[in-house]
């Protein structure tokens, strides 16, 4: 295939040139362990700690604040497991969204068998969540309230800075899982009254393996992973020099960029939404149009099953997907789309598609006139699309 157009930027992105630049010493020249006394081990250990300032000062606290993980899905563990068993005496309830990322969602599950009750609020048709519906479910055993900053489906971008103060009005802490957010929209931890955050680096341009976890001084949090005394003796396992020196190097490019890269990115994202509106009929767009990420669109196809269309797209050289890629190999439809009020049957003919300042217009016209030709094949095949037609074209 001599085109390829890669549209799945919310599963990974590539790495920037700057950043394997700033890692490739710490793997053969730099390769010290920074927990070793010597001189030479030291260096790599003054470079982490910087690394950890150049993070702490984009989200808006303070270095010792910050906690190196394996990724998005370990920090989001520690976070809920680590809150949740710190102050179990305080209360046993801990409030999350239908929306979550499963990396939420199992561990809340994990918590109700462990004798924890979890409420699930809803969200609206556009994937907000209401503010009076956390209002009407927290209590005063409420010890952790956890909602997604933008939703890593369908792109809309949460109230949270409303939320966190709901949560400590009434005594709770505040997570946000900022996977999707961080590294493209601004994000300030004491603005948004955030007290627990996780990220991850390889969603903005960072190296795989490599996350973190924002804790607020006061916030007790159990140990999730025990052994050595790594990250001020909270995260055990050896520290991950070249991955943390460029996540920071990927942070600092992304907060440099991000109005430019913002503003290009939501030209293309709308040209795509209104071309595709306009030109394939019976498709509907997932999310909220004015708070969603630019980099986001989620459309669903009537009589088009999603895999398919993965499938016919890709011998196009079109690289996207159907939601999570956590969840690719399930055959069940996104909780995201079920739980903004779509049908199954719509919900399976989902198309997320995440664009990257790599992404030209002419990687948009193209994907645009290969949907219209793969979609009406499709919909050619599907009986239901077949009674449809016959049915609105007698009417």
């Amino acid at each position: 295939m001599s085109k390829l157009i890669y549209l799945d930027n919310a599963a990974t992105t590539r790495v920037r040139p700057e950043v394997l630049d700033a890692m490739l010493p710490y793997f053969c020249e730099e390769y010290a362990n920074p927990s070793s006394a010597y001189a030479f081990a030291g260096r790599t250990a003054a470079k982490v700690y910087e690394a950890r300032e150049t993070i702490a000062g984009v989200l808006g606290c303070k270095a010792k604040e910050l906690y190196f993980t394996a990724g998005g899905s370990e920090s989001d563990n520690w976070a809920i497991k680590g809150v949740a068993d710190a102050y179990a005496a305080k209360g046993r309830h801990i409030i999350t969204t239908k929306i979550e990322h499963h990396a939420v969602l199992h561990t809340c599950e994990f918590m109700e068998k462990h004798g924890f009750e979890v409420t699930y609020l809803p969200v609206d048709k556009s994937g907000l969540v209401h503010p009076e519906e956390l209002e009407k479910a927290i209590r005063p055993d409420t010890v952790l309230v956890s909602v997604m900053f933008a939703n890593n489906e369908i792109g809309t971008i949460e109230p949270i800075a409303r939320l966190g103060q709901i949560a400590h009005d009434h005594g709770a802490y505040f997570h946000t899982d900022a996977v999707q957010a961080f590294g493209h929209v601004p994000v300030n931890v004491d603005e948004m009254n955030i007290d627990l955050l996780s990220a991850s680096a390889h969603k903005l341009n960072g190296p795989k393996g490599v996350g973190l976890l924002y804790v607020r001084s006061g916030v007790k949090l159990s140990n999730l992973i025990h052994g050595g005394a790594q990250e001020l003796g909270k995260r055990a396992g050896t520290v991950n020099a070249p991955g943390i020196i460029g996540f920071a190097k990927a942070v600092e490019l992304a907060s440099a960029d991000m109005a430019k890269t913002i503003s290009y990115e939501t030209e293309l994202r709308d040209r795509l939404i209104k071309r595709v509106l306009e030109e394939i009929p019976y498709t509907i767009v997932n999310g909220d149009l004015k708070n969603r990420l630019s980099n986001n669109v989620n459309f669903c196809f009537r009589f088009v099953e999603g895999e398919s269309l993965l499938i016919l797209l890709d011998q196009n050289g079109i690289c996207g997907s159907s939601g999570s890629a956590c969840t690719s190999g399930s055959l069940d439809p996104s909780h995201v789309l079920l739980a903004i009020g779509l049908p199954h049957e719509i919900a399976h003919g989902s198309l997320r598609l995440t664009l990257s300042t790599d992404t030209t217009a002419e990687d948009i016209d193209y994907t645009v006139e290969k949907l219209k030709t793969i979609i009406e094949r499709l919909r050619s095949m599907s009986p239901l699309y077949e009674d449809f037609v016959k049915k609105n074209n007698k009417a």
